[in-house]
């Protein structure tokens, strides 16, 4: 036994050619839209709708109320106010918008000396 199964598993497998087909020698074919991509702009516009409205209907639509929207517009004012270098940046250009600015006609980095 120990002697048989050495000769039959070292018999090299000599493997088939491959031949190519036309289709691996030929161009590329363009691809192919499916599902939403293959309908028009209006099928697709009318079968979303009709998943929107059943969303609704069975309660597992999200719903952006005026309080969701305050808390996110207070959340996004904390992190903009927490970069001081942004707020003191556009703090400057504030003072220097076109009132302040012409009052004072102090040169600055905005109104570059004409030559």
């Amino acid at each position: 036994m120990d002697g048989m199964e050495a000769e039959t598993s070292a018999a090299p497998i000599e493997a088939e050619p491959k031949q190519m087909t036309t289709a691996q020698t030929a161009e590329p074919k363009p691809k192919q839209h499916r599902g939403f991509a293959a309908m028009d702009r209006d099928a697709h516009r009318e079968l979303a709708r009709a998943g929107g409205k059943a969303a609704h209907a069975n309660g597992l639509a999200y719903r952006f109320t005026s309080e969701k929207a305050r808390e996110a517009g207070k959340a996004g004012g904390a992190k903009t106010s927490a970069n001081r270098e942004h707020m003191v940046e556009i703090g400057r250009k504030g003072g220097y918008s076109k009132r302040g600015y012409r009052r004072n006609k102090i040169p600055t980095e905005y109104d570059p000396q004409k030559e």
